[in-house]
């Protein structure tokens, strides 16, 4: 049996590798074209010119997320490919005389399909997202700054007298953010003050220093007094602060967070932003479906071996293995649309976060169940 296993293994390992090398030096290329209009630029300060070797740095970090998303494409396909190669050759038909039966088969590629659960989660939970950061990081020195559209990362947070609503429209890499709003309001929900500041810092003692601030004070009389006498009584006050300090629980990894794609994020970071969202009274249903979609996607690698074991009870024609390859192909990609149309129908639609993320995965382990006992049991 050890035989059969060293056999199977590494056909199937060295055909996996082999696909995801293809699948990476397609999406490395396109990475880099993309790069390209970006060389020759700098920080706007004059220095730090972006050059091939910046470029070539860059999608070289962006290789882990590419790695850790192709994962189970590249295992179907690579394990399609070897089952189909030895039922074609008639090995496949020696193995099974020689005691390795349908169950035995399964449990073999299922412990195979372990190994890839396990390094997918290392590589999306560990490498990918501290690659991507540095990826943004290597950007922004560039670019000058880390920022998500034209309105940057919105943040609420809730103190003993106060809820806040605060706006960091960039991150400098220095971890410096600029363009900050902080908007005030009282347990009614009247605004209290605003404060805008071009840059702000993280202080070691869970606060915000806020450089050359504008601080806006309402002063809006509460009581039995009618609209028009509170317009007249109101009072609004203006004043420049050179630093305003502003007692904070938001820390600079949730205001990174707020600048990442959820897809790009930590299962830990998800998890803590998630929580924040919750306690602030803010919707985390796109964190959530997300975290768990982290949760299950490596799972998918054993739904692929599952997929790819049929093949191996296939009669192919000298010429017939190409076809089985391309429906594998087909199979991985329409996989990953459904894996994704789902997460934003869930989100649409308001489903369990917990089942928007795992049908795509339920669907295609009833399918390879079904083809497994149709093809291989019954027949």
């Amino acid at each position: 049996m050890k035989t059969i296993r060293r056999l199977i293994y590494g056909e199937v390992l060295a055909s996996i590798a082999l696909v995801a090398l293809g699948f990476l030096a397609l999406f490395l290329f396109f990475d880099l074209v993309d790069e390209l209009q970006y060389l020759g630029k700098n920080n706007g300060i004059g220095q730090s010119i972006y050059q091939i070797r910046h470029a070539l740095l860059y999608v070289a970090l962006l290789v882990p997320n590419h790695l850790y998303e192709l994962m189970p494409i590249s295992v179907l396909i690579g394990s399609i490919f070897v089952m189909a190669r030895l039922a074609q050759s008639s090995e496949y038909t020696i193995l099974r005389t020689s005691g390795l039966g349908p169950w035995r088969a399964l449990k073999l590629l299922l412990l195979l399909g372990s190994f890839f659960v396990a390094l997918s989660f290392l590589i999306g939970d560990y490498i990918s997202p501290v690659s991507e950061r540095a990826a943004q990081l290597l950007k922004a020195r560039y670019q000058n700054k880390i920022t998500v559209g034209q309105t940057g990362a919105w943040l609420k947070e809730k103190q003993a007298t106060s809820n806040f609503v605060v706006n960091v429209k960039e991150l400098s890499p220095d971890s410096e953010m600029r363009g900050v709003q902080i908007h005030e309001f009282n347990r009614s929900g009247r605004i209290v003050s605003t404060v805008e500041a071009p840059v702000a810092v993280f202080s070691s003692d869970a606060a915000w220093l806020l450089r050359n601030a504008k601080r806006t004070q309402f002063d809006i009389p509460v009581g039995p007094s009618t609209a028009d006498a509170a317009r007249q009584e109101a009072k609004v006050t203006r004043t420049m602060v050179e630093t305003f300090r502003w007692p904070t629980g938001i820390s600079t990894e949730m205001v990174a967070v707020a600048l990442l794609k959820p897809e790009r994020m930590a299962t830990i970071d998800l998890f803590n932003y998630i929580r924040h969202l919750e306690a602030n009274g803010q919707t985390a249903q796109r964190y959530e479906i997300e975290f768990w979609r982290k949760v299950f996607y490596p799972l998918s690698c054993l739904v692929m071996v599952m997929l790819a074991l049929p093949f191996a009870y296939l009669h192919f024609r000298s010429s017939g293995i190409a076809g089985y390859v391309f429906a594998g192909v087909m199979i991985g990609i329409s996989f990953f649309l459904l894996n994704n149309v789902f997460g934003y129908i869930g989100n649409l639609r308001n489903w369990q976060p917990w089942l928007a993320a795992a049908t795509p995965g339920l669907i295609y382990m009833a399918i390879s169940m079904g083809t497994f006992g149709w093809l291989v049991l019954r027949r």
